[in-house]
């Protein structure tokens, strides 16, 4: 397995995991599947911190992050999203994505990584509990699909710059 930076051709990899889960689950709340076009320009815009999995020469996964919220004050908090192929699930590929993916928040400078998850998807509260998110909140039936109302998990991680350094008090630990 290859983690790497993805690149426009990986494009048309990526919208295909995209639509798959748009189009067969409820673990995003959006019904309007991606583009090859509007995907290759989120790989450009977004540089660095647009990750993929690749495994014998084919993308299975990939991982990113985009604003949180518009506004100065949330410069330093990032939302990411990580989606992969079924076959990829529970063979390390979406701990090494997101290792890979909060190194690269620490090197732009990310305090904050928040994941937004839909709650009919324990499989990822799980996982981002497992790689140190805390879930922080529950928003009921902020989303909807198929005539569904769906609650929308809230998990966030702190990135320490320096892990010698407490991140709530910005003392030195131990």
């Amino acid at each position: 397995m290859i983690i790497r930076q993805a690149k426009v051709a990986d494009a048309d990899a990526i919208a295909e995991i995209t639509n798959q889960i748009i189009r067969d689950t409820l673990v995003t709340f959006t019904t309007a599947e991606r583009d090859v076009g509007s995907t290759a320009s989120d790989i450009q815009a977004r540089g660095p911190a647009f990750l993929v999995s690749e495994l014998e020469g084919q993308v299975v996964g990939f991982a990113t992050y985009g604003l949180f919220r518009s506004g100065p004050g949330y410069a330093q908090c990032r939302e990411h999203s990580i989606q992969l192929l079924p076959m990829a699930r529970g063979h390390g590929t979406g701990r090494a994505l997101m290792a890979a993916l909060e190194a690269v928040a620490r090197d732009e400078g990310v305090h904050v990584l928040v994941a937004g998850i839909s709650s009919v998807n324990p499989a990822a509260i799980s996982f981002h509990a497992a790689i140190g998110f805390e879930k922080v909140g529950c928003m009921p039936e902020v989303g909807s699909k198929w005539g569904k109302m769906l609650d929308l998990v809230l998990m966030q991680k702190i990135l320490a710059a320096d892990p010698l350094v407490a991140p709530d008090t910005g003392e030195l630990g131990r």
